[in-house]
């Protein structure tokens, strides 16, 4: 089975239409207020490990995990305050690198919200993981700046709203599920890891014209993050356009790489 090239024309953003509709957000305050937003990103987690057949997938119960933090942060036991805080952190520094992918007035259109949000997603954390006296981390997700693509620069490769949009999902939703599960306890190997991400950056950012099987099903389920959108989105009755935009890019992405 191979992958069918993506598609360098079609849907394109050339200047902002969308209002950015993620303010409601901004009153999440305490460790309780994110109990949807961690279920989502630990189904997440839990499906792209189980869609490989990573050990240790269903090592944490993610609902019965949120359900303890929106009734009693400060019950949950050490294994899962450290999902929580671990999660919360990653989600937290996972836009700005984002931003920095995409086109100037994207970024610093989101550049205010998206810091506020890091600082509320760090703060909860830390209370979380302190009651618990655990450990978390957050993981150093890739800027443009770090990443050579087929020996040129990454964004050299690509341009556009959507490409740079796909390019910038296909590396960090990797680090960040792979941050992500080995804080579950997910055996996630190095070598899948290097060659998703080898794979990935030259399909999406520079001359590779396919993905081999087991790295298009990877990139399938991992972008299944379209999912996480809709979530989040339907638990705190955003109804953001900003969220229906990234959310309809991921799913015909998922889709498209399903169909190959």
């Amino acid at each position: 089975m191979t992958t069918t090239p993506i598609r360098r024309s079609g849907f394109d953003l050339a200047e902002p239409t969308f209002a950015i509709t993620v303010f409601g957000l901004l009153r999440l305050t305490t460790p309780r207020d994110f109990a949807d937003w961690y279920a989502a990103s630990r189904a997440y987690t839990r499906h792209v490990a189980e869609g490989m057949g990573l050990p240790g997938a269903t090592e944490v119960d993610g609902e019965h995990v949120a359900d303890a933090l929106a009734t009693d942060p400060t019950d949950l036991s050490p294994a899962a305050a450290r999902s929580v805080a671990t999660t919360l952190l990653a989600d937290g520094v996972f836009s700005e690198p984002y931003c920095e992918w995409m086109p100037l007035w994207y970024e610093l259109g989101l550049l205010a919200p998206v810091r506020y949000g890091e600082w509320r997603l760090r703060r909860a954390a830390r209370e979380v993981a302190a009651t618990a006296d655990v450990t978390a981390t957050a993981p150093r997700f890739s800027r443009p700046r770090d990443v050579v693509v087929d020996g040129r620069p990454a964004l050299d490769g690509v341009s556009g709203f959507r490409e740079r949009f796909l390019a910038a999902a296909a590396l960090l939703h990797l680090e960040w599920f792979v941050h992500a599960a080995r804080a579950d306890g997910i055996d996630v190997p190095g070598d899948l890891v290097e060659r998703a991400r080898e794979e990935s950056l030259s399909y999406y950012a520079g001359d590779r014209d396919r993905l081999s099987p087991e790295i298009r099903r990877f990139q399938e389920l991992l972008f299944a993050d379209d999912d996480w959108v809709a979530r989040v989105d339907a638990a705190y009755g955003l109804d953001s356009r900003l969220f229906g935009l990234w959310e309809r890019l991921l799913r015909d992405e998922r889709r498209r790489l399903a169909e190959a």
